[in-house]
């Protein structure tokens, strides 16, 4: 569902029947398991890859979506920067482009009232983060309060004056971990009622990406 987005009623006849499956998802929803399966696989992910399990360094970035009629009117909002009618995902990512917190919010809010909140959450699961990049929207009196809050040093890096398309350094890991999230169907709006739900369906779609790669045979040494 979560990949395709097929409604579960259509399912073939052999698939559980969906209010059972439902109600594991808001089971695990609701006792944080689905973080919590998710940041599993993500220390192995950066275990196989040579990495501390631990990350020191980070990346920060938003992303709207257009909301579905299901989302009621006190978790959506417009995005005047971006003309979207819906919610906003605020994703903080490893250097390897790997999801260390989501928080969806309605598209209204700033980025860096959500920042705060989501990086202090980030930052007690995350005790190693000392560097945290980001774009130019988060300029201001957020970098201070990173630095005397949350002892983390936030660094901006700056849209390139060359026309074109131009990859930025650091930035470009968080951009394309967001593709990734827009290649799952059920991302592609948002669907939820709940922003906890949306949130869950992040996490759902970086496993998804992470036990794929867990599945690839490892690369013969020579």
């Amino acid at each position: 569902m979560v990949d395709n987005g097929i409604k579960w009623r259509a399912m073939p006849a052999d698939f559980p029947p969906w209010d059972r499956v439902y109600a594991f998802f808001r089971r695990w929803r609701d006792r944080g398991l689905i973080g919590e399966f998710h940041d599993r696989l993500r220390d192995r992910v950066r275990t196989r890859a040579g990495r501390d399990i631990e990350p020191t360094a980070a990346m920060i970035d938003s992303q709207s979506v257009t909301a579905d009629a299901v989302v009621g009117s006190d978790s959506r909002g417009f995005d005047g920067g971006k003309l979207i009618n819906g919610r906003k995902r605020h994703i903080v990512v490893d250097s390897l482009g790997l999801l260390l917190g989501v928080m969806v919010t309605a598209a209204d809010v700033g980025d860096r009232i959500a920042t705060k909140v989501l990086l202090q959450r980030v930052t007690e699961a995350h005790h190693r983060l000392v560097l945290l990049w980001a774009d130019g929207g988060y300029t201001g009196s957020l970098v201070e309060h990173c630095l005397a809050v949350l002892a983390l040093v936030l660094q901006i890096v700056k849209r390139s004056d060359d026309r074109g398309f131009v990859v930025l350094p650091k930035r470009w890991i968080v951009e394309r971990t967001n593709a990734w999230l827009m290649r799952t169907r059920r991302l592609a709006r948002d669907y939820e009622r709940r922003t906890t739900s949306a949130e869950a369906i992040v996490y759902w779609s970086m496993t998804l990406l992470m036990t794929r790669r867990l599945a690839r045979p490892r690369p013969s040494r020579a």
